[in-house]
């Protein structure tokens, strides 16, 4: 399943496009960097509360599909300008993160 399929999917608000023709392998769900890039794997979906730069950093390095923002929690100016650069997605979901861990998971299991 592509970011796109589940931009449509879960009716997701795009505030960076990026590369939306990614293929997802799994979702990772942390606020923590430093255990985004010890235990995410390349494919990924992440959801987090986290808004700052480095979000879109750790993003690059694990080769993360996208970044999912949640309680409709929008990236700071410098974070939207990063992701753009290195044309990595990021989603607004407006619920909680347990909503949308849970609709992920139906979702991609789906797939299946």
């Amino acid at each position: 399943m592509t970011v796109e399929k589940i931009i449509q999917e879960l009716g997701l608000d795009v505030f960076v496009k990026g590369e939306t023709n990614t293929v997802i392998t799994g979702c990772y769900i942390s606020d923590m960097l430093s255990d985004v890039m010890a235990k995410s794997k390349k494919g990924e979906l992440w959801i987090t509360l986290q808004t700052h730069t480095n979000i879109v950093a750790v993003a690059v390095i694990k080769s993360l599909s996208a970044i999912i923002l949640t309680n409709g929690r929008k990236p700071e100016e410098e974070t939207a300008k990063r992701a753009l650069k290195e044309n990595i997605p990021i989603l607004i979901y407006k619920g909680s993160t347990f909503e949308i861990a849970g609709k992920l998971y139906m979702l991609l299991q789906q797939k299946t």
